[in-house]
């Protein structure tokens, strides 16, 4: 993961309710073995509508989705934010995340930007109404702004999660943090226990 402490960008307004993780990423694409090239899969079965807003190239480039309430339900495959973020959005705001998915971004490096029921709606038509609206998430704050619209709300994050932002570690990073304490507590072991020295 990369360090994330500001983000800034032009958002996609996903104006729909309860998107769970296969309209997401259909089932379809989960057959792949990699983690990269499944951005082409994103909400792939909405964009043979040439209306979806995806197929929209007033929003080509966005960086952030704001999408309606109770985003990424469904199963807890995590190929649903990997497509998110291999499609190129660094952060996804809504009113309500489900558990997983919201844990799944945090992990992967995608910022869940929660946000009061009102704020969100006003995002959404605002982005539909300017598609050059800026949008500026700051994960050190934890804040998220409109400034053209003097939008600037807190949304949640706890203490873990944002130094994992703020350092660009995921779950490996973070235990090799304690690398040296790991390699000390090996000597120590007895030597017919389990190691993990090669």
């Amino acid at each position: 993961m990369d360090p994330v402490r500001v983000h800034s960008g032009r958002a996609v307004p996903l104006n729909r309710s309860d998107v769970d993780t296969d309209q997401i990423i259909p089932s379809d694409w989960l057959k792949r073995v990699e983690r990269t090239g499944f951005g082409a899969g994103l909400f792939s079965e909405w964009r043979d509508d040439r209306d979806f807003v995806l197929n929209d190239d007033r929003y080509a480039s966005a960086s952030i989705l704001v999408a309606g309430p109770n985003f990424g339900t469904g199963s807890s495959r995590e190929h649903a934010v990997w497509a998110i973020q291999d499609y190129g959005f660094a952060a996804v705001i809504s009113e309500r995340f489900a558990d997983i998915f919201r844990n799944n971004c945090t992990k992967n490096g995608v910022i869940p930007v929660q946000v009061p029921a009102e704020v969100a709606a006003r995002l959404l038509a605002e982005i539909e109404a300017n598609h050059e609206l800026e949008i500026t998430i700051d994960v050190e704050r934890r804040t998220v702004s409109a400034p053209e619209l003097g939008i600037e709300v807190e949304f949640p994050l706890d203490g873990a999660t944002r130094y994992r932002f703020l350092n660009g570690l995921d779950d490996i990073g973070i235990t090799l943090e304690r690398e040296h304490d790991i390699a000390e507590f090996e000597t120590r072991r007895p030597a017919w226990l389990p190691s993990t020295a090669g």
